[in-house]
């Protein structure tokens, strides 16, 4: 390798060691300006720090995704390949057996389906109450 070849690498080198020092540089910067979060504003007015109670106004708009599961199973991925029309996949629960409702993933209700105007629908025979879904939550 010539001089001229070394002394690029050489400068090459020095070059990228200077863009991560100025990256590094750049990052802890970003960090001493990252503020914490206060969520004290979520306390209902005139509340004490340790109460359960907290006020939702601010999140009752956020959507959520509800979904019912009639059951689960477990197969290979070769019995998954040999699936076609037709084809029945036994799952874990028994016939006439409540569905979950989920929301989010998070299981709040069970109950049974139903036909209401030519549409599937849900009616709820068992929810989970609000501090028991919390409480799963934390």
């Amino acid at each position: 390798m010539s001089e001229d070849q070394e002394n690029r690498e050489a400068q090459d080198q020095a070059a990228m060691a200077d863009e991560w020092a100025a990256a590094l540089e750049e990052e802890a910067g970003a960090e001493a300006d990252v503020q914490t979060a206060e969520l004290e504003e979520l306390q209902s007015e005139g509340e004490g720090q340790g109460s359960e109670d907290v006020n939702l106004d601010l999140i009752l708009d956020i959507p959520v995704t509800i979904s019912m599961e009639i059951g689960r199973t477990r197969i290979s991925i070769r019995n998954l390949l040999q699936l076609n029309q037709g084809s029945v996949v036994e799952l874990d629960r028994l016939a006439g057996e409540p569905m979950d409702v989920l929301v989010n993933g998070t299981l709040v209700a069970h109950g049974e389906v139903v036909v209401v105007n030519e549409k599937f629908g849900i009616r709820l025979t068992d929810v989970i109450s609000p501090a028991e879904r919390v409480k799963k939550l934390r």
